[in-house]
């Protein structure tokens, strides 16, 4: 068996559920029988603040805790990340590993200087363009599933977790036991569930928003070869 091992450090902005599409992610992968830790570091937790979020993933054991100082993913939750320097790491691309991979939450490319443009041409960088925001909007309703549409892409990329363990963790964070949150975090899932009527149409949306995400992956061709869409059916899912 191929070792597969990916250090993700996510980066946003207070507000956007940085800190849970990490743990999503991590529950994720452990869900499918693969390995993850994952850290988050953030200073005040309020709205527009810098957040980020560091993600081990494996498929085998991990024994390393802490940042990720070397990462083969930079997911960038808003474009403010780069544009105003609302990053704890700066430049943003910091430790980038070779022929590492940039995905950025907005469906215009950013303007980029042109040392930023050549420190990451001669790092061999993928830069990928989300429209997160927009699919979160127009599938859930509200800009406060943008988390669901980056975590849909990343699992896409990798190839890892399957689509229906991405989903387990999506229900095991909002209706199971299985994730402890902050402060900061139950308020903002307070905000979002006044927004639905039932946990179940919370659940609905959000799964649809894994799936759109996933899918615009592998249309763009930029998913793995694991990767492949199935209709998450929320009824066969216990957590």
């Amino acid at each position: 068996m191929s070792i597969k091992r990916y250090n993700v450090r996510m980066a946003g902005i207070g507000g956007q559920g940085v800190v849970t599409a990490s743990h999503i992610i991590s529950n994720g992968v452990v869900i499918s029988g693969g390995h993850s830790s994952l850290v988050p570091f953030f200073g005040s937790e309020k709205r527009n603040a810098p957040v980020e979020s560091y993600v081990r993933i494996s498929n085998e054991v991990i024994y390393e805790i802490g940042e990720i100082i070397f990462p083969n993913i930079l997911l960038i939750f808003h474009p403010s990340v780069i544009t105003l320097g609302k990053s704890y790491t700066m430049p943003f691309y910091t430790g980038l590993k070779q022929d590492g991979i940039i995905m950025i939450n907005s469906k215009v490319p950013i303007p980029f200087s042109k040392d930023e443009e050549r420190e990451m041409a001669d790092k061999g960088a993928k830069i990928f363009y989300l429209p997160a925001t927009e699919m979160a909007n127009d599938i859930a309703k509200t800009e406060l599933a943008t988390n669901m549409a980056m975590c849909g892409a990343l699992a896409a990329v990798l190839g890892l977790p399957d689509l229906m363990s991405l989903a387990a963790s999506v229900k095991d964070r909002f209706v199971g036991k299985g994730i402890v949150v902050s402060g900061g975090t139950q308020a903002l899932d307070s905000a979002i569930e006044k927004k639905f009527a039932k946990k179940q149409k919370l659940l609905e949306a959000n799964m649809k928003t894994l799936e759109a995400s996933y899918q615009y992956m592998i249309d763009k061709g930029w998913a793995h070869k694991d990767a492949k869409v199935i209709k998450i059916d929320l009824e066969t899912i216990t957590v």
